[in-house]
């Protein structure tokens, strides 16, 4: 069964606007594949993640998810269908205030009750948890630290951190790697590729770095302007396909600097 089918899927962001974010697309994503959305800035690939996250409700077309249309669902029965879903944005909504313990655990929400989710806020419901998933993504050392005291990487990191307290279905990225050095840029993409596999999830990750989308993902989907360019396998995807791809653009698609080791690349917004 496929995680995710898009049929003729038309979204704008504005009601009446003529030019829609994504146009007419055509899309089948099958349970545990993991596939990369590349394309320049604009293509309509955060788009596309929230509509598969059921943040957009497409205008035209029908959406499928694990077999079900969420927006013919009533409200209670979608609201538990996204608990099957985790998106995770570039940006985590992470309250400042915060410790990343709390942060981190808030992936379990979802499955609480009101109550376990006001005592976690003082008394946190699972800390091993949270520090062995933090530890995945090399953030161990941060468990009490206030989410304000975190750089940009780090916040981005313990957003993840999240995805791997879900129990989530499908796992839905968004650029998950733009504020992190190569090496941990690697690292990351890894330790992602390896929990979906674990658990037999969905991976569909953006990435605007297409040489680590050509390395870490076996299946390749180019966007531009809202439409599907190619969907292929990545060793069809050629380079005059990347560089159509990114024709006319300013900002050419960014390429991570060469990394020695293969035993450093060797690791893979909630609802």
């Amino acid at each position: 069964m496929a995680t995710f089918r898009l049929r003729g899927v038309t979204v704008r962001h504005l009601a009446g606007s003529r030019a829609p974010a994504l146009h007419a697309l055509d899309l089948a994503i099958g349970a545990g594949e993991q596939v990369a959305l590349i394309g320049p800035s604009g293509a309509g690939k955060t788009t596309l993640l929230a509509t598969l996250a059921c943040a957009h409700r497409p205008g035209e077309g029908t959406l499928e998810i694990l077999g079900q249309e969420p927006w013919n669902l009533p409200h209670a029965a979608r609201h538990r269908l996204r608990a099957r879903l985790f998106l995770a944005p570039q940006t985590p909504p992470l309250p400042a205030r915060q410790r990343v313990v709390t942060a981190v655990l808030a992936a379990r929400l979802p499955h609480w009750t009101l109550w376990q989710a006001l005592k976690s806020l003082v008394r946190p419901d699972d800390p091993d948890a949270a520090h062995a998933a933090l530890s995945r993504f090399s953030l161990g050392d941060k468990l009490y630290a206030r989410v304000d005291r975190l750089s940009g990487g780090e916040r981005q990191r313990c957003g993840l951190a999240r995805l791997l307290l879900s129990d989530a279905e499908a796992l839905l990225v968004d650029e998950p790697i733009s504020a992190l050095d190569p090496a941990l840029a690697r690292h990351t993409l890894a330790t992602l590729r390896q929990e979906a596999a674990q658990r037999n999830a969905t991976l569909v990750c953006s990435l605007h770095q297409v040489d680590l989308a050509r390395e870490q993902f076996a299946r390749l989907v180019g966007l531009r302007d809202g439409r599907i360019v190619f969907d292929a396998p990545r060793e069809q995807v050629t380079d005059s396909m990347i560089a159509d791809l990114y024709a006319n653009e300013n900002v050419e698609p960014q390429v991570a600097p060469p990394h020695d080791t293969p035993a450093q690349i060797a690791v893979g917004a909630c609802f």
